[in-house]
């Protein structure tokens, strides 16, 4: 099988949870992470420079025996279930998606914050968050966390859902988003408690160690720029 996940050179929940079910899973894939230039290309006309179809303009796209698919959640999808991290019962899938649904929508929250250009909106709406909405969401997450009891938001095993959770808490907690640092995880244990497991895994270990800033990856203090313990 031919696989190719087509995304910027970035540790983003969004492209981590499809390519860390293949690599956990030993499964081949080619990593693409176009060049400034190769993208302006691909979105002047559709495709990259060896005819890869990029639907939507948009980033990820999946190339797979030649075929493309895109949007975060489709890849996701696919990817999981060749990885072995995305349950075949439907319920159980719904669940899945339930939660990187709901990762996708925790970023749309902070989207509106990241393209204010003014210092002192950005600051008020980084303390909104902070204050009210994030807190609600990880609440909920939170929820659902304890409701499965096994540690993982959806079976025994990791899936998606967990990868996409334990990205985002990286991403928020990495101190890139200004105004928003780890503090405002720290009061959900069950999430706190997920982050260190995944970051403890092998694998993810292993996949930190190989495509990360390698000046940031450490056995005991780093995970991309943040601490593994959150």
């Amino acid at each position: 099988m031919d696989i190719k996940i087509i995304y910027f050179d970035l540790p983003f929940w969004r492209a981590e949870i499809s390519r860390l079910p293949l690599f956990i899973a030993n499964i081949d894939f080619e990593d693409f992470r176009p060049s400034d230039e190769e993208w302006d290309y691909a979105k002047e006309n559709g495709k990259m420079k060896d005819g890869t179809k990029i639907p939507f303009s948009e980033l990820p796209v999946l190339s797979i025996n030649g075929e493309s698919i895109a949007q975060t959640m489709a890849i996701a999808r696919i990817c999981g279930k060749l990885g072995g991290m995305y349950p075949e019962d439907i319920i159980e899938a719904g669940k899945v998606d339930q939660i990187v649904v709901a990762v996708e929508n925790i970023n749309a929250l902070l989207s509106p914050s990241m393209k204010e250009s003014d210092p002192l909106k950005k600051k008020a709406m980084r303390k909104e968050l902070t204050s009210n909405e994030l807190p609600t969401y990880f609440g909920y997450l939170q929820d659902i966390l304890d409701a499965n009891h096994s540690g993982w938001f959806v079976g025994d095993t990791m899936t998606i859902a967990d990868l996409a959770v334990w990205s985002l808490l990286g991403w928020i907690a990495s101190g890139v988003i200004d105004g928003i640092s780890a503090e405002v995880v720290r009061p959900f244990d069950g999430l706190v408690r997920l982050y260190n497991e995944i970051n403890k895994n092998p694998r993810v270990r292993a996949w930190k160690i190989k495509t990360y800033d390698h000046d940031k990856v450490r056995d005991d203090e780093y995970s991309f720029g943040v601490p593994d313990s959150i």
